[in-house]
């Protein structure tokens, strides 16, 4: 599937609730991120990843895990990283609206590390 595969936000809370490495990529629009993100995530709309790519140190970083609003943009973002970059890329299915419906809380854009 494009190099890239898909976590469900119950894996991607136990990864994160277990310390795992990881590089977590919001890249929805400025006015989507000002409603919420998931704390931790890099904040790199979709549209300014290729200028951006070298953020995102995948050599250092085993998995890198991209979302959107509902999975489809970040799919594109995985595609585009998968074929430039290789290693560890996944696609968080049903983005924000996945990881809300399975309980989680989103986080002021202020708190992340942006």
């Amino acid at each position: 599937m494009y190099g890239f595969q898909e976590v469900d936000a119950g894996t991607l809370q136990q990864w994160m609730a277990n310390g795992e490495s990881l590089c977590l990529v919001d890249v929805r629009t400025p006015a989507e991120m000002s409603r919420g993100v998931i704390e931790g995530a890099k904040l790199i709309p979709l549209h300014l990843l290729p200028v951006k790519l070298d953020e995102l140190m995948v050599s250092e970083r085993p998995r890198v895990v991209f979302y959107c609003q509902s999975g489809a943009r970040s799919a594109q973002a995985c595609a585009f990283v998968a074929q430039r970059q290789g290693g560890e890329v996944y696609n968080l299915r049903a983005g924000v609206m996945g990881w809300v419906s399975a309980g989680n809380r989103l986080a002021s854009p202020e708190l992340v590390s942006g």
